[in-house]
């Protein structure tokens, strides 16, 4: 029976919308047929069916209070207002087909039993959302500045801040576990908002617990309810925070295990605590990382990138936030050392350039020197043997160069480490190796190719 009555109770979410669907047809049509009046009969027999699946709706809904074991302050309001739904929906059918039920139903015009009917179902409606996304839910998305002009009390995001040189010293609750319960879980567990008797917002609160007893075990975070509701399923009416508002990340989530798994203390560093630095590695600072400078760049008028792209260079706008252009000679593999006077009306804008399988020699170097703004070079498949390459440490922004199965000699590479923000350089099929190779690999990636899989037992099978 109790299998039944949970089965039932979890109908309720499918059933209450149709004497919603019900009720706004109903009262659209009124409004519709308002003069000629026409179809009461059929928009009587629409009351009616509102009235009967409503009926369903709060006997479903009461299996789910019944079932779900909310607390029947937290319900009685949609209930009743529910039950008054559905007596009203009937009177209405009663109206429309002047059925005597009480002499007031006579006297009162149609439409307002209809105005009266859509608010108490808005009420309703209302009602539910609370129950399901907390009271706020509508207020919820906002911004915090409307918020404090309605009267809600704000909780403003606290970042956590770590770094590579901080990040040992900082204190893991205060800067760490605090803030994450400030994002996610304060404004529902506050001194004006206790769900569930719990406040989260300061020491004391966590310790004391809520009304079904302690949320933390320490060194047993599978033990802890502030951890294990915040990894049940979405769809779980334990899960915390509720379906709705925003849930932490993984990280956040690990976070808060490690914490507690950490004895949950609430004064110690994170060196303190001995917890490894891969939990902590997405709070800190993302470095952009381009493939053009971060900076602001005029743009290029479209009869300059027409006339270019007339010789065969293809050139593209690399984001629709940059001005900045990526050209290619991907379908010019003629181009020589001469054709780069082409690019010469946009070498401001132009950060990756791709002349790879052309014929451009060393004498490239000298005009890649008037591209100030170039980031990404590729100069694979080319006579390029790096003899000029000392015209290249001009170049602030050079990041990449791809030199893959060109002529390059490798006593022509240590100038590179002369480009200061140099990272990424592609050797593959090229002369150079690591042993003959001269470079600062602690800045530079240098990538020689070459890579030979290890053995495993199943290469030894013949087929």
């Amino acid at each position: 029976m109790d299998v039944l009555k949970q089965l039932l109770g979890r109908l309720h979410p499918l059933v209450v919308h149709l004497p919603i669907g019900f009720i706004l047809m109903g009262l659209l049509l009124q409004w519709y047929d308002r003069k000629k009046k026409d179809n009461t009969a059929t928009i009587s027999i629409i009351f009616l069916w509102a009235g009967i699946t409503a009926t369903l709706a709060c006997i479903t809904g009461y299996l789910q209070y019944l079932g779900e074991g909310y607390a029947f302050d937290t319900v009685k309001w949609h209930l009743w207002s529910g039950i008054a739904t559905a007596l009203l929906s009937f009177l209405m059918y009663a109206k429309l087909k002047e059925i005597q039920v009480f002499d007031f139903l006579s006297k009162l015009p149609a439409v307002g039993w209809g105005i009266s009917l859509f608010i108490l179902i808005s009420f309703t409606g209302h009602q539910g959302g609370n129950i399901t996304h907390g009271e706020t839910y509508l207020i919820e998305p906002l911004p915090n500045s409307i918020k404090s002009a309605l009267g809600y009390e704000t909780f403003e995001e606290k970042e956590i801040s770590l770094n590579e040189t901080n990040w040992q010293d900082a204190l893991l609750y205060e800067d760490v576990v605090k803030p994450i319960l400030k994002n996610k879980c304060v404004s529902c567990h506050n001194p004006k908002k206790a769900k569930g008797e719990l406040l989260l917002h300061s020491k004391e609160g966590i310790l004391n617990g809520g009304e079904s007893g302690a949320i933390i075990e320490a060194s047993k975070a599978l033990e802890s309810e502030l951890f294990t509701r915040l990894i049940l399923p979405m769809d779980n009416d334990d899960h915390m925070p509720p379906e709705g508002k925003t849930q932490p990340s993984k990280e956040e989530i690990e976070l808060v295990r490690a914490w507690i798994d950490a004895d949950a203390p609430f004064d110690k560093t994170i060196a303190q605590s001995g917890l490894e630095k891969t939990l902590f590695l997405s709070f800190f600072p993302q470095k952009e990382d381009f493939d053009h400078p971060n900076i602001e760049i005029a743009a290029v008028a479209q009869e300059q990138i027409k006339a270019i792209e007339q010789s065969g260079v293809h050139i593209d706008q690399i984001s629709n936030s940059s001005h900045f252009m990526s050209a290619s000679c991907i379908n010019k593999p003629d181009f020589t050392d001469g054709d780069f006077e082409l690019l010469l009306p946009i070498k401001e804008q132009i950060s990756r350039l791709d002349l790879g399988h052309t014929k451009v020699t060393d004498a490239i170097c000298s005009k890649l020197a008037q591209l100030p703004n170039l980031t990404i070079l590729s100069l694979d498949h080319t006579a390029v043997t790096g003899k000029d390459f000392q015209l290249l440490t001009s170049l602030e922004h050079l990041k990449s160069i791809n030199l893959t199965s060109s002529a390059i000699k490798a006593n022509q590479l240590a100038v590179l480490d002369k480009l200061k923000n140099l990272q990424k350089l592609y050797l593959h099929d090229t002369e150079a190796t690591p042993e003959n190779t001269s470079l600062n690999t602690s800045k530079i990636t240098v990538v020689f190719g070459n890579y030979q899989l290890p053995p495993i037992a199943s290469d030894t099978i013949v087929y």
